[in-house]
């Protein structure tokens, strides 16, 4: 038995349904909420609040973001270049990186040099080179990456060994926060009074950077 064939008034409908379809879809997706609104939350406002966590963006920036990222996670990883790209357009948000290594040994390995190089002043400029270099992260490849950025490695390695009381609480604190956020997995975005799980792109940020300067 043959299949009934597809006439061109069939196919014509059919792209029709499926045209709407993406249409409907990518309404919806400009429409429905990207961000859950977690104002007067006290965790919330602490991680906003605080002096201790790396910093880059705008130094006095009005809107503070605290970022929750991997550096083997793919997401943060593809998310990585649209944020920076939406933070340096619009030139007020002030970034708080929160190192949330939840891939394994790996991944805290990872985040523990790159919490160490901040000793140097190199955190921001390592970070974004080991968001967009090779997925593995591993220790050679920190140390290829923190020597292209001119830093010194065997101060890292020093850094990190003198200063592990201090990381292991930093990442500590990082894991409690993301614990009573209800932060699950990486990327994580918490704009201002607005908590988002998952990957954003350009246009996403932006939109979620409007929503979270609205008067209450």
């Amino acid at each position: 038995m043959t299949a009934p064939r597809l006439t061109r008034r069939n196919a014509l409908a059919l792209a029709g349904v499926i045209g709407g379809g993406y249409a409907v879809s990518a309404v919806l997706r400009a429409t429905a909420p990207l961000a859950r609104d977690v104002s007067g939350n006290r965790i919330a406002e602490a991680a906003l609040d605080d002096p201790d966590s790396p910093s880059g963006g705008a130094p006095r920036g009005a809107l503070v973001m605290a970022v929750y990222t991997d550096y083997r996670c793919p997401a943060c990883r593809q998310a990585h270049p649209a944020m920076k790209a939406a933070v340096r357009e619009d030139g007020d948000v002030r970034v708080l990186y929160k190192d949330y290594p939840i891939f394994g040994a790996v991944s805290e390995n990872a985040a523990e040099l790159a919490i160490a190089s901040r000793y140097q002043g190199l955190y921001e400029p390592l970070h974004d080179r080991l968001m967009t270099g090779l997925a593995s992260v591993d220790t050679d490849d920190i140390r290829l990456a923190i020597m292209a950025i001119g830093g010194d490695w065997l101060r890292l390695e020093r850094d990190r060994k003198a200063r592990a009381r201090d990381i292991a609480k930093q990442l500590g604190r990082v894991a409690n926060e993301a614990f009573g956020l209800g932060i699950a997995g990486t990327p994580a975005y918490l704009i201002g009074p607005m908590l988002v799980n998952g990957a954003l792109d350009a246009g996403e940020f932006r939109r979620v950077f409007r929503d979270a300067r609205k008067p209450a």
